[in-house]
């Protein structure tokens, strides 16, 4: 107990110190596994669109009773075509959705569920997404990711500097890539709670790297001029002075959504609220991790190979060994010192 307390303001003064950028191929490696494992994720079972992406019908029971199988023999006995998918949704709610039907397909359905479930059939909650409305909606769900980035780009590239923005870009792509790859294995629908909560991401992880990447600019301000350390060192003090704030911030902010993931959707059953509270869950983890792992190194790669900043570390380079050469020679000559002859002064009245 007595190591961990006080470490903040050791890591702030460079005290104690953990090399994230010296071992960058390390951090670089776990994201390379997630990555695959998202790229399969995606290829073998790929994303489970909502109705309002794909379109087609959805038919929600209310009955306290109702099970899953009860509901999917109801509607099997139908004949309806295509997949047919049904979740239970709380402890009293079954929902089924199926592929775009037609007005006697909706009805025969509605029939099946109420003559199963003993409820009238003004009592099911029927919805109905054409084709059309959901490929409208996720055409406007990309131009937002896309307009989200490109607004983020000029703006840290003014605010910052173009290669923070390229770092910080590369560690929310690396975020959203991810979480979606580990939300198809999950396999839960994508819903337009899940775009939210994608893009709230989006700005969660830009908000921890924004952090990050001011202290670095605080450190590097005068690095050239003073040359007393390479920009990856500097880069990597400013990553430790920042990382209990991060730690944090990251874990009050996963928190409460894990509690709505876990007890909300997991134990009261509020189905509702796991598409949203999963990829928040999912997300503020992931850029909470590339905020200190990817975009830092990411942005200390592509400093140093300026020709500047190859100079000053060079000068670095210099003075270390100029510093080391000047430590190790004072011993030799100060023993010299004390072994050479020694003068014994005259006395009086000796010739």
């Amino acid at each position: 107990m007595s190591k961990l307390s006080g470490i903040g303001g050791r890591l702030y003064r460079g005290e104690t110190s953990i090399d994230f950028i010296g071992r960058r191929r390390r951090w670089y490696s776990v994201s390379a596994l997630f990555i695959l494992l998202s790229i399969a994720a995606l290829s073998l079972q790929g994303l489970h669109l909502g109705i309002e992406f794909k379109g087609g019908s959805s038919f929600t029971v209310n009955k306290a009773d109702a099970t899953i199988e009860q509901a999917r023999s109801a509607v099997e006995a139908v004949g309806i075509p295509g997949e047919i998918i049904v979740q239970k949704i709380g402890s009293s709610k079954v929902r089924v959705q199926t592929a775009a039907l037609d007005t006697a397909q909706n009805n025969a359905v509605q029939d099946a569920l109420a003559a199963k479930f003993s409820v009238t059939v003004e009592s099911i909650d029927t919805q109905i997404v054409g084709p059309s409305w959901g490929k409208e909606i996720t055409r406007k769900a990309l131009y937002g990711l896309l307009g989200f980035l490109i607004c983020v780009m000029l703006y840290l590239a003014m605010a910052f500097e173009p290669k923070m923005s390229i770092a910080a870009i590369v560690a929310v792509v690396h975020d959203v890539f991810i979480t979606v790859g580990i939300y198809a294995l999950v396999g839960f629908d994508v819903t337009p709670a899940t775009v939210i909560g994608f893009l709230t991401i989006l700005g969660y992880s830009l908000y921890d790297t924004v952090v990050v990447f001011d202290k670095i600019r605080e450190n590097t301000r005068t690095l050239a001029a003073t040359s007393k350390s390479t920009y990856s060192h500097a880069t990597n003090l400013a990553v430790n002075q920042t990382l209990v704030r991060s730690f944090n911030t990251s874990l009050i902010a996963l928190l409460p959504v894990g509690s709505i993931l876990f007890v909300g959707a997991g134990l009261l059953g509020a189905g509702t609220l796991k598409d949203l509270s999963l990829a928040l869950f999912i997300g503020l983890a992931v850029g909470t991790y590339s905020s200190v792992f990817i975009a830092p190194p990411v942005l200390a790669q592509l400093r140093e190979k300026e020709p500047e900043m190859i100079a000053l570390a060079k000068r670095v380079h210099s003075r270390a060994a100029a510093a080391t050469l000047s430590s190790s020679a004072s011993p030799v000559a100060a023993s010299g010192a004390t072994r050479g002859p020694r003068n014994q002064p005259k006395r009086k009245g000796r010739k």
